[in-house]
């Protein structure tokens, strides 16, 4: 299927799913993964009304994002949704508008000093609500049982806003591959009530969730998910793409 038919159909389902939950469909932000995917698909997505895209590799991105904006798309909005290598940190602030993979407070810290003066960077902390260890994040899959996990984490969460260069927008986490989508859905629960929680806790806004993938976003979205990351559902099968080349 074409881009644009899938696009149809991932759009579709999302306002189904914000019907189900009673929500407006305007309140779910769609960000296509575009990672391994070439920079002409990107275009192909642009021109079909998208405007979020998300990438999980430094070097990947590098080369992609230079060449989607030289065709005159510099106004999109690139969301960074891999894990961050500290050598790579100085890149990736001034690369992408959104970092979704805060794992911890030092990260955090050297984003702030390499942000550009020009705009805050705007950034969610990753969270493992599912108690994986292979998943990324700060560890909360017990923060309802431990209340120490908890405050641990409010502590953290109340000195990563305090970075003045960036701005702290809510949460992210990926729920682990299961056959059955609803059986995704008490981790997309865990990450609402532990944001709610944490709103209530330090009187922080943190308006954004950022859980659902091409095989459960229907379920987080009627979890209260306000950014879906969607790939193989948009573009379809990974492609192989050699980074920092323009040309693919």
């Amino acid at each position: 299927m074409s881009i644009a038919e899938n696009l149809s159909i991932v759009r579709s389902q999302i306002d189904r799913a914000c019907i189900n939950a009673g929500r407006d469909p305007g309140s779910v932000t769609l960000v296509a993964v575009s990672k391994t995917h070439t920079p002409s698909k990107v275009l192909e997505a642009v021109a079909l009304g998208m405007q979020h895209f998300g990438e999980n590799r430094v070097e990947e991105a590098q080369g992609k994002i230079t060449a989607v904006r030289a065709q005159g798309s510099s106004s999109l909005v690139w969301h960074m949704i891999g894990h961050i290598q500290s050598r790579k940190v100085r890149d990736v602030a001034p690369l992408f508008d959104v970092v979704q993979s805060v794992d911890s407070v030092k990260l955090a810290s050297k984003l702030a000093a390499s942000a550009p003066k020009t705009r805050r960077l705007k950034v969610l902390v990753e969270v493992n609500v599912s108690g994986e260890e292979s998943k990324q994040g700060f560890s909360c899959a017990s923060w309802q049982e431990e209340r120490a996990v908890f405050d641990e984490f409010a502590a953290s969460i109340h000195e990563i806003a305090g970075f003045r260069a960036i701005e702290l927008a809510g949460l992210m986490t990926m729920a682990p591959i299961v056959e059955d989508m609803e059986q995704a859905r008490p981790v997309f629960a865990r990450l609402r009530k532990l944001r709610d929680a944490l709103q209530e806790k330090l009187g922080l806004p943190l308006p954004e969730l950022s859980m659902g993938m091409t095989d459960d976003y229907p379920v987080a979205i009627e979890e209260g998910a306000t950014i879906v990351r969607i790939g193989r559902a948009i573009f379809g099968e990974r492609q192989v793409v050699q980074a920092n080349n323009p040309a693919l």
